[in-house]
C-alpha cells in the first residue's frame, strides 16, 4: 500500500473510532443519569418520567431492573460512521451554507453521481437525521442516501439543522426549508431538477420531513433564512420513517420539560400547546399535500406506532395519496431487512422518476437489529 493511501484509510479509521466513542460516551452518560443511586442498575422508579413507558422494552431480559449493557442495546447507532465508504464513483460537495449564515448546522452536504445515467436534470433525496431534535450530524447520513446514488438516477443531499439547547422550536423547520429553498434555488448548478425533490428522514427527521410535506408555502413556518425567500419550499413527495405527528394526542411523559419534545418547545405539551400544535405535522395538511410513505416499527418504544397512523388518518381524510407500511415486530429503527429501504427507493422511483411501479402497503417483518447495533445500542 502506497504511504499516502494508508495514511488516509488510518485518519478515516480514527474519524470513525472518534464518533464511536462519543456515542457510546453519549449512552453512558444517559445511564448515569438515570442511575441515581449509582448503583449501576436503574429502576422503573428512577426513569424519567417521560422515558418510563419504554421500561419494559429496554429490560430485555425482564429481571425488573435495565443494565447499562441493555441501555445502549436500546439506542440504535449508525454503523458507518461519517461520510464512511464514500466510492469514487461519487462527488460530494461537503459543507454548503443554505442560511447564509456561519453556523456549522446550517450547511448541507450534496453529492452526485459522476456518471448519470441520463444528461438531463436528476430528482434530488433530500434525508434529514434524527436523534431527538439534540443530537445527530449530516456527517453520519451519507448511508442513508447511497442506494439512491449507487443507481446513477438520482442526486442527494444531506442536511444539519439547529439543535437544542442551541435552538427550540421553530428553528428547526425554519432550517430544513431554508435548505430545501437553497436546494432549489441552485440547482441548475448542480445538474438537479428544482421539482423533483423528495425528502426521508427518521425519527425526529421523520417528524420534520412530515412537516415539510404537510406545511409547503405555509407563511408562518417559513422562516426568514437565506437568500431565497422567495423560492418555494414544497417538496414533491415524502418518506417519514417512525417520526411523531400530533404531539398533543402524547401521554403524559410528553409533559416533562425535561423530555425531548419539552426541549424542543421549551417546555411540556400541555404548558406549550400554541409551540405543540403548531409542530405537528397534522395540523396543516390539505388536499395539496404530496404524497407520504410512512413507516414505523409496531414495537417502538419511542414513538407510539400510533403516531403514524393519526397521520395516515389525517391525510387519507384530506384526499392525499398516503400510504402506512407496518414493519412487524420493529422498534425504533434498526430494522435488520433490507425491504425498508427498498420500499423507499420503489415509492421515489414511482414519483421522483415517473416508474410504472407498484410501492406496496404489505407489512415488512422485521429482521434482527446489526450486529453492530447489538454491541452500541
Amino acid at each position: 500500500m502506497r504511504f499516502s493511501a494508508f495514511v488516509n484509510n488510518w485518519a478515516a479509521l480514527a474519524v470513525i473510532a472518534t464518533v464511536s466513542q462519543v456515542q457510546a460516551q453519549q449512552t453512558s452518560d444517559r445511564f448515569g443519569r438515570w442511575d441515581a443511586n449509582k448503583d449501576g442498575k436503574v429502576t422503573r422508579e428512577e426513569m424519567p418520567a417521560w422515558f418510563k413507558d419504554s421500561f419494559d422494552a429496554i429490560d430485555t431480559n425482564k429481571d425488573g431492573v435495565i443494565t447499562s449493557d441493555e441501555e445502549q442495546k436500546f439506542r440504535p447507532t449508525n454503523p458507518q460512521g461519517p461520510n464512511a465508504q464514500i466510492p469514487n464513483t461519487v462527488r460530494s460537495i461537503p459543507d454548503l451554507p443554505y442560511a447564509a449564515t456561519d453556523n456549522p448546522k446550517q450547511r448541507l452536504d450534496l453529492y452526485l453521481p459522476k456518471s448519470p445515467k441520463s444528461d438531463k436534470p436528476l430528482p434530488l433525496v433530500v434525508f434529514v437525521h434524527g436523534g431527538a431534535w439534540r443530537v445527530g450530524d449530516k456527517r453520519t447520513s451519507y448511508f442513508q442516501v447511497a442506494p439512491f446514488l449507487q443507481s446513477g438516477d438520482y442526486a442527494a443531499a444531506c442536511i444539519s439543522y439547529r439543535l437544542v439547547p442551541e435552538a427550540i422550536w421553530p428553528a428547526q423547520i425554519y432550517d430544513c426549508k431554508a435548505a430545501i429553498r437553497w436546494l432549489r434555488a441552485n440547482a441548475k448548478d448542480y445538474n438537479i431538477d428544482p421539482d423533483k425533490i423528495g425528502v426521508m428522514g427518521t425519527s425526529s427527521g421523520g417528524h420534520l420531513v412530515a412537516l415539510l410535506g404537510t406545511s409547503g408555502d405555509v407563511p408562518e413556518l417559513e422562516g426568514k433564512l437565506g437568500d431565497n425567500l422567495n423560492v418555494s419550499s414544497r417538496v414533491t413527495c415524502v418518506v417519514d420513517q417512525f417520526g411523531h405527528s400530533d404531539f398533543l394526542a402524547l401521554g403524559g411523559g410528553a409533559n416533562d420539560p425535561t423530555s425531548p419534545i419539552g426541549g424542543l418547545l421549551g417546555g411540556g405539551v400541555q404548558d406549550k400547546k400554541y409551540a405543540a400544535r403548531e409542530s405537528s405535522p397534522i395540523t396543516f395538511v390539505s388536499k395539496d399535500d404530496p404524497p407520504f410513505l410512512i413507516l414505523h416499527g409496531t414495537n417502538d418504544p419511542a414513538i407510539p406506532f400510533k403516531q403514524s397512523e393519526i397521520l395516515l388518518e389525517n391525510l387519507k381524510k384530506a384526499g392525499v395519496d398516503a400510504m402506512l407500511v407496518p414493519v412487524t415486530g420493529g422498534g425504533h429503527g434498526d430494522f435488520g431487512t433490507q425491504e425498508v429501504p427498498n420500499r423507499a427507493k420503489q415509492f421515489f422511483d414511482k414519483h421522483l422518476r415517473g416508474q410504472d411501479v407498484t410501492v406496496s402497503s404489505e407489512p415488512i417483518k422485521a429482521g434482527p437489529p446489526t450486529q453492530k447495533n447489538n454491541k452500541k445500542g
